[in-house]
């Protein structure tokens, strides 16, 4: 199979804030989550941890409540880059967790890219509902994108701490500010992860569906 390789995006812009750097770089994997080629497409896992690595931020500036998610992502991502430096692309480590039965293992690659795939929805989410209501707090927001997305997957005790959490959320005049984004352009921006992100996720969700492995956990 071949592999779609893009340059990633252009970090040397000293105007570029947070949200802007985030939404090219996923622009770029949408191009290649949309590209067919040979009747294969494949992202590369350097090219992908690249632009998941810049979402770190997003959690960070959200505080106490989604310090879970910045944890793990943040040590899922990193673990993802380090193996890119054996492996090329995402399919190939789904393959080699699938041949040796460890895709749901703890600490298997599959596992990481999958907690990863579930980060990336969930600010995903978190902009849906930012982007519907002008509400001064995002508890709300948080609130619904969370149980949205990762509570089904998540204990009792995560949950009960992400709850207690919600309440030391910024406001969205503080969010925004910490993003360096003003309501106009963090709309625009955010429309466009969201259509960037979408496409990457379900290219992610396919790689296990093909290899016969469900999304329930």
């Amino acid at each position: 199979m071949d592999v779609v390789e893009t340059d990633t995006y252009n970090n040397n812009d000293a105007t570029m804030t947070p949200l802007s750097a985030i939404v090219e770089a996923f622009e770029e994997l949408a191009k290649i989550s949309k590209a067919k080629k040979n009747g294969s497409e494949e992202i590369r896992l350097d090219i992908f941890c690249d632009a998941c690595s810049l979402v770190s931020v997003l959690f960070g500036c959200l505080g106490l409540a989604f310090k879970f998610a910045e944890l793990e992502y943040v040590s899922k991502v990193r673990d993802l880059k380090e193996a890119s430096r054996t492996y090329d692309t995402l399919q190939v480590i789904l393959d080699i967790d699938v041949e040796n039965g460890m895709v749901k293992t703890h600490g298997s690659l599959s596992r990481n890219l999958r907690r990863v795939r579930l980060g990336l929805d969930l600010i995903r989410a978190l902009f849906e509902q930012f982007l519907s209501t002008e509400d001064y707090s995002l508890k709300e927001a948080a609130s619904t994108a969370y149980a949205q997305v990762c509570a089904p997957y998540h204990s009792w005790t995560i949950r009960t701490a992400v709850a207690a959490g919600m309440y030391a959320l910024p406001t969205r005049d503080q969010l925004l500010l910490r993003l360096n984004e003003t309501d106009q352009s963090a709309d625009k921006k955010m429309r466009r992860y969201i259509s960037a992100a979408l496409p990457v996720i379900e290219y992610i969700d396919k790689l296990y569906l093909s290899r016969n492995i469900n999304l329930d956990w």
